[in-house]
């Protein structure tokens, strides 16, 4: 099977456009806009340039397409967050972070935001469930789960200088 062909085409002010030709030569795009959200778009096959159908999708419509469309959709060990109404997100601590040489639950982070750090990644090395102990070092990068909302407050907590 050839390998699909796909594009990236920056959009300034809007996010990106991804184009890619099927192996039927079929034409589809997809705008990543900045606000999360995605319009999908195909095109007539006699038309390259007319658009045949185009959805504009929500950030949560996003994401529960790309979860049907995953290989392992239906792995029965898979944790769908989305189902949940969970993300899960890596967020990089800066050297120039306030929590830079600090313990973990100096960030007060579970507290106040009600998201978990479930691991860290400090250079090729993964730590798993850091107790509240755990001295965190600039760079490390922190794999943390929570709601939306939550795991955008723990960004913020750790973000702060």
């Amino acid at each position: 099977m050839p390998v699909p062909r796909l594009s990236r085409t920056p959009l300034p002010g809007i996010g990106v456009r991804y184009d890619l030709t099927t192996r039927e030569d079929r034409r589809l795009s997809v705008v990543a806009h900045r606000d999360g959200a995605r319009t999908l778009n195909t095109y007539h096959r006699d038309d390259p340039d007319a658009s045949a159908l185009s959805v504009r999708l929500s950030e949560g419509e996003a994401d529960a397409l790309i979860d049907a469309l995953m290989p392992c959709h239906h792995s029965p060990s898979l944790l769908s967050t989305t189902d949940l109404g969970l993300v899960a997100e890596r967020i990089e601590l800066s050297s120039h972070a306030r929590w830079n040489g600090r313990v973990l639950g100096e960030t007060r982070m579970r507290t106040e935001s009600g998201a978990s750090v479930v691991a860290v990644l400090r250079r090729a090395v993964a730590i798993p469930s850091p107790t509240p102990d755990f001295r965190l070092a600039g760079g490390d990068v922190l794999i943390v789960i929570g709601t939306r909302e939550g795991v955008d407050a723990a960004a913020r907590i750790l973000g702060r200088e």
